[in-house]
């Protein structure tokens, strides 16, 4: 299930456990971030090593508008990570909702 922007701001609040991925490239991160750990999508994707113990714990992936994100939810999805959501919309929904 893919996560709203007011969802994720609530769990940012909040300072719940999850795992936060921004598939931006660097010079998007530079601009505006939202605090998740940067890994452009296709070194993203090429190893996932680096997440193993997250298989079955809450990951949310993001990016401008949501495709990259989508991508990589599904890569993910692909290779056995069971709770990845992506965040609809991506920076340009939070922008229209929280601004930034």
């Amino acid at each position: 299930m893919d996560i709203t922007v007011q969802e994720l701001k609530e769990k940012l609040d909040r300072s719940d456990d999850f795992l936060f991925i921004d598939v931006r490239e660097s010079h998007e991160y530079e601009e505006f971030n939202l605090g998740g750990q940067l890994k452009p999508l296709y070194d993203f994707v090429a190893d996932f090593s680096p997440y193993e113990d997250y298989k079955e714990k809450e990951i949310v992936v993001y990016c401008r508008s949501g495709a990259r994100s989508g991508m990589a939810k599904q890569y993910m999805t692909d290779a056995g990570f069971k709770n990845v959501r992506n965040l609809l919309g991506g920076v340009l929904a939070w922008h229209e909702a929280f601004g930034g």
